[in-house]
């Protein structure tokens, strides 16, 4: 027999096999039959159609079992708009591996406190977002489980450290989104995923210890100083620890520790960490400086300090973080100078330093980014705002800006997925139209610039213009000087413009009637001057964008532009006259003229001293009131 005729066989019979074992269901055992009828019994639902008591419960909706024994060994009733109670005919399943209850409505159901553990195989439970209440049963810890789905419920309690310090095959646990206060639960190692975010947490035990690849406790209540145990595990690789003979690439370490209560100090091994990738301490109220040794083998991606009470300077070791995307120091009380050095890192995409103690004359970098070849060539949001920089904004800042200039969107910003699957969301706060908005799902796609709150002066660079992918540019509360560049007009995308409270002049460029994209406009409080541009996309504004600039006028300002007089009135009023009046009055003025103009000429031809007297008014006349008269012609014309 040939090599082909085998292989030919080997394959019909592989299809037949594949065949057979698609199309045959195991028989339901009877007890897991009857236990299925009593669970829906306690449901209040019209979609379980196929749980008839007289059919094969392993060919029900939702339901698998065993090929060889016919036991249950899943439960998929996701989304179903399931309400009523569970039945403890449930743990009658005693082959359960996976149950998903997730996605109903079971409102504030609290769930039976034993008989989870009879379920001694069960590997996977999710009851997430299905309203339950009350205390987390204890029961609900099996040795044997790796994914614990608990949030969006209203759970409020969780019994001590027992819950899950013994769960020692446990990867995933997720208990977000209820309303669970007391200390921070004591966690098994080797967790891939834990997510205690949104509940009422208040304590971070000093010898809480985290192995965690992501590790989230933001948006609770803790109080008190960052335990240095945290660090214990994480500077760990955990990749390693978990894995040691298989490689994962770029697998995310996130620590999550935002909008809390922490005190004290930043712990110096959270950013001298190798293998972290994510660090997230925003809104709490820590304080101190930062570490100044950052490791050379830096893998952050993303710092977000922001509204704390962090002082000192930079590290310039943060230079080390090759892959550094967002960096977000906002509302802090850090001293330094502007970090140029921070241009070097390609992919910085959000650089965010608004509200801190930031100084200097920045035009003094000007020579150290002449040599070199990019300045933050990925950057879309630059938030210098409300800090002490000053002098005049080189053109050289924004000519290497390489992607603010283009309209090509770059790659999302980064998520990962380990076992159970993430994505880790940056988000930033920027001051949009005038407000504080907070941006995270199109942050890889927002462009932003703004230096407001500053002592920056002089004329504003005409290259910003070409940042073409800009939709948002804040410039006011500055001392800027000169014209509005009419470049301004290739910001095509250009949503919001503020260049309030500055010293800007001359006229609203008529090229701004062009940003059809325009929805938010402050040039309130400058010396501009002439009239608002009369279309739809500048006159729409309120007088708030307009305020301040006395040389203004226009709709939509009260102050309307003066206008060159005319005759209109008079001729209207010719008009009306009836015909006999305007010819009865045509004729009058005929007559005298007429007479008045044969007096002087019989006066000029008669009396010879009268025409001396005449030829001397009409030389005085000429000689000096037509230069007057011509030079104030001139002056008239130039202020048109």
């Amino acid at each position: 027999m040939t090599l082909v005729a085998l292989v030919s066989i080997l394959l019909v019979l592989l299809s037949f096999s594949i065949n057979t074992t698609t199309h045959t269901h195991a028989q339901c055992h009877p007890d897991q039959r009857h236990a299925l009828i009593q669970l829906k019994q306690g449901f209040n639902t019209t979609e379980l159609n196929s749980w008839n008591a007289s059919t094969n419960c392993c060919i029900w909706d939702g339901i698998t079992c065993d090929q060889q024994t016919g036991m249950v060994t899943a439960v998929e009733l996701s989304n179903r708009s399931l309400s009523g109670e569970i039945n403890p005919a449930l743990f009658h399943l005693s082959s359960l591996r996976y149950l998903n209850l997730a996605g109903n409505h079971f409102n504030n159901l609290i769930l039976p406190q034993t008989g989870f553990e009879r379920l001694e195989n069960l590997t996977y439970l999710d009851l997430s977002n299905s309203g339950f209440a009350g205390q987390v049963p204890i029961s609900i810890s099996s040795p044997t489980i790796t994914n614990l789905n608990l949030s969006h419920n209203f759970f409020t309690k969780i019994e001590g450290d027992a819950h899950f310090i013994s769960l020692s095959r446990l990867k995933v646990l997720d208990i977000h989104c209820n309303r669970i206060s007391g200390h921070v639960p004591l966690l098994p190692l080797r967790l891939h995923y834990v997510d205690f975010s949104s509940n009422n947490f208040f304590l971070l035990p000093a010898h809480f210890v985290s192995s965690s690849v992501y590790l989230s406790l933001s948006n609770n209540s803790l109080t008190g100083d960052i335990p240095l145990s945290i660090c214990n595990a994480t500077l760990l690789d955990i990749r390693n620890v978990l894995l040691p003979n298989f490689s994962i690439p770029s697998l995310p370490q996130v620590l999550d520790l935002s909008y809390n209560k922490l005190t004290g100090t930043i712990p110096p091994c959270l950013l001298q960490n190798a293998a972290l990738e994510v660090l997230n301490l925003r809104s709490n109220k820590l304080s101190g400086p930062l570490s100044q040794n950052i490791s050379p083998a830096c893998k952050f991606r993303t710092i977000d300090l922001s509204g704390n009470r962090i002082n000192g300077s930079l590290p310039e070791s943060l230079m080390n973080c090759n892959n550094l995307e967002v960096l977000d120091l906002r509302n802090n009380q850090i001293v330094d100078s502007f970090p140029f050095w921070l241009g070097n890192l390609k992919n910085m995409r959000v650089l965010v330093l608004r509200s801190n103690k930031f100084y200097g004359n920045i035009s003094s970098m000007e020579v150290k980014m002449k040599t070199n070849e990019s300045f933050f060539p990925t950057l879309k949001v630059f938030d210098l705002s409300s800090n002490d920089f000053r002098g005049i904004i080189p053109n050289i800042v924004f000519e290497k800006m390489k992607a603010m200039a283009t309209s090509d969107a770059l790659s999302p910003l980064f998520h990962g997925q380990y076992g159970y699957e993430y994505n880790y969301q940056n988000s930033i706060t920027v001051v949009w139209k005038g407000g504080e908005m907070e941006i995270t799902n199109s942050l890889s796609i927002f462009n932003s610039l703004d230096l407001s709150q500053n002592g920056f002066s002089g004329e504003i660079p005409e290259v910003i213009g070409h940042l073409k992918s800009l939709d948002g540019l804040n410039l006011s509360h500055n001392a800027l000087t000169g014209s509005i560049p009419s470049e301004f007009s290739k910001l095509q995308q250009l949503q919001s413009l503020d260049l309030s409270c500055n010293k800007l002049s001359g006229p609203i460029p008529q090229e701004l009637t062009s940003l059809h994209f325009l929805s938010a406009l402050n040039l309130s409080y400058n010396n501009l001057v002439g009239k608002i541009p009369q279309v739809p996309q500048l006159s729409t504004f309120s007088n708030a964008s307009y305020l301040g600039n006395p040389g203004l006028c226009g709709s939509p300002l009260s102050m309307q532009c003066a206008t060159t007089p005319s005759n209109d009135g008079f001729n209207k009023d010719l008009l009306s006259k009836s015909s006999t009046d305007i010819i009865g009055l045509s004729i009058s003025i005929g007559l005298g003229l007429g007479v008045g103009f044969a007096s002087v000429i019989w006066v000029l031809i008669s009396w010879e001293n009268g025409r001396a007297w005449f030829n001397f008014i009409v030389d005085r006349f000429y000689f000096r009131q037509i230069p007057w008269i011509v030079l104030h012609l001139r002056l008239a014309i130039g202020r048109k």
